[in-house]
This record gives C-alpha cells, sequence and structure tokens, in this order.
C-alpha cells in the first residue's frame, strides 16, 4: 500500500471531467523535512460526549509544544462551514466523514498531523478514510465511554433531547453507533485521565516513527 494515496472521487467521473492530479515541485517528503515529522492522521471515534475533542485538543497541545504541526478537526467546527449543508441522516453522515477523508488526506500530504475528533459511528465510513492512507500513517482511536456516562457528562443536553424525540437519528439514543473491530488504540474515558491518554498517542506515534 502506497503511503498516501492521490487523487478523489471514482475513475469514472475523474475521466468524464479529465481531471488529473497535478505534481509540484515540492514532495510531501519535503515538507515534513521542513516540518521535522511525518505527516499523519490520528482519527477518534466514539459516541457524543466520550471525551474525543477533549483529548484531542490536549493531544494537540502536546505536539504544538513538541514543535510539530498539528490540529484538530472537530465534528462542531467543521459542520460550521465545510459540511454545514449536511444533515444527520446515515446519507449525510457519510458524505460528512467522506469530505473530512479528502480534507485529511491533503493536510497529511503537507506533512501535518491532523488530529480528527468525530462521532463516525459507521465502520464502513471509516474504512474507506483509512483506505486513503497506508496503515503507519492513519490512527484509529477508540474512545470507550459507556452511553450514560456520556449522557451525564453531556453539557449540551443533546441526550435528554435525544430521548424526548426532539433530535432524531442521535447516536447511542435513536441511531447506531459501530465501535471499532481493530482500533489502534482504546481509550476509557470514564477511567482515564484526558492529559495521560494523550500522553498514551504520542506515544503510540513515537513508536511507529511518525514524531
Amino acid at each position: 500500500m502506497s503511503e498516501l494515496k492521490q487523487g478523489g472521487g471514482t475513475r469514472g467521473t475523474i475521466e468524464k471531467n479529465n481531471i488529473t492530479w497535478y505534481e509540484g515541485h515540492v514532495s510531501r517528503n519535503d515538507r515534513e523535512k521542513l516540518h521535522g515529522h511525518q505527516g499523519a492522521v490520528v482519527w477518534f471515534t466514539g459516541l457524543s460526549a466520550s471525551g474525543k475533542s477533549t483529548i484531542a485538543h490536549h493531544l494537540e497541545k502536546l505536539l504544538h509544544e513538541r514543535g510539530c504541526s498539528a490540529y484538530v478537526f472537530d465534528g462542531d467546527n467543521v459542520r460550521h462551514g465545510l459540511c454545514k449543508d449536511l444533515g444527520f441522516s446515515e446519507l449525510d453522515r457519510s458524505e460528512n466523514i467522506r469530505r473530512i477523508g479528502e480534507m485529511t488526506r491533503l493536510f497529511v500530504d503537507a506533512g501535518v498531523i491532523a488530529i480528527c475528533a468525530f462521532i463516525s459511528p459507521f465502520r464502513q465510513d471509516r474504512q474507506k478514510v483509512r483506505s486513503l492512507f497506508s496503515d503507519r500513517r492513519f490512527l484509529e482511536i477508540y474512545t470507550e465511554c459507556p452511553v450514560d456516562v456520556c449522557a451525564k457528562r453531556d453539557y449540551k443536553g443533546l441526550y435528554e433531547k435525544a430521548k424526548a424525540g426532539v433530535i432524531k437519528d442521535f447516536t447511542g439514543v435513536s441511531a447506531p453507533y459501530e465501535p471499532p473491530e481493530h482500533p489502534d488504540l482504546v481509550i476509557h474515558s470514564q477511567r482515564e485521565d484526558a492529559v495521560a491518554a494523550a500522553g498514551r498517542i504520542i506515544e503510540l506515534m513515537e513508536n511507529l516513527g511518525i514524531i
């Protein structure tokens, strides 16, 4: 498998529209040398309020302190712009993850560590994103947390609204969540400190030679 698969969309669409991937004069290796680390994706998946964003931002801070170029893509933030036209149906959720995958592919090509915190409830959608990268450049982090604990943490009141039927298709209540079968790391956020969990991810990235 190549380190990073170039191009997006289906072959038929690309050929129909006469689209060609243009290679510039600066390679991914050149950009990674400038950053001093490899480009990679750290993909957090888990229920709403399971701790994904909290740990992701602690990870970003730890990487920043090491001089790494890293950026957190948070589910709510992305839906403010790139995916603001999408709802929460199964098809829209899949399209949301597809767009994010293509976006992070470009960031990895730029030599950046893309930290993604999305519920991303369906295995098939996560696998499609993973398929854009080699295994050593895509780390799936499962923030495991019981739904009742997530509901107690939920300062937005989303779980209450979902149980009352105000919010439809809410993952963990009225819509399914498919946990990873073979994640690169499992964080039991109900009993792990967020900073310590971020530290475990740093160790994993060091062991893989990403940083």
